[in-house]
């Protein structure tokens, strides 16, 4: 289980650094992908299969489902972590995600995600802002 928020720097050559916590979790490898929201999704090898379950099971008839399958799969690579604990995020990932030197990793139980710090804070600010309406639209 993934939770909590970190702060860590990519460096000149893409790599960043996982949580010391998570690294256990993805010693076996990763997957890295496009998120929502302008952040990139990062999940075990276990959860990305059951995701990808998912989308295999989307109507190929309907177009949603095929721009959304393409959307998570064909920007998705593998991932392993190496001796330092890094990984490393491919040029198009961190770009699509407008991630520069600083970032925030967020643990979402089944996923981390990854974001540039400055989206990230921006993301926060309005989210918490609305949280009690977002709440209550939950029925939470």
């Amino acid at each position: 289980m993934f939770i909590g928020e970190y702060q860590h720097s990519i460096d000149s050559k893409g790599r960043m650094a996982i949580p010391a916590k998570f690294r256990g979790s993805l010693k076996k490898g990763a997957i890295v992908t496009r998120g929502l929201d302008s952040c990139l999704f990062v999940y075990t090898n276990d959860q990305w299969q059951k995701l990808v379950q998912k989308l295999s099971d989307l109507p190929l008839s309907q177009s949603k489902s095929r721009a959304f399958s393409r959307f998570m799969l064909a920007g998705a690579i593998d991932v392993n972590v190496d001796a330092q604990g890094r990984i490393l995020i491919p040029e198009y990932l961190r770009k699509f995600a407008k991630l520069t030197k600083d970032t925030v990793i967020a643990g979402l139980y089944n996923r981390l995600e990854v974001w540039d710090k400055s989206t990230w804070e921006k993301y926060q600010s309005q989210t918490e802002k609305a949280s009690v309406k977002i709440a209550e639209d939950l029925g939470i």
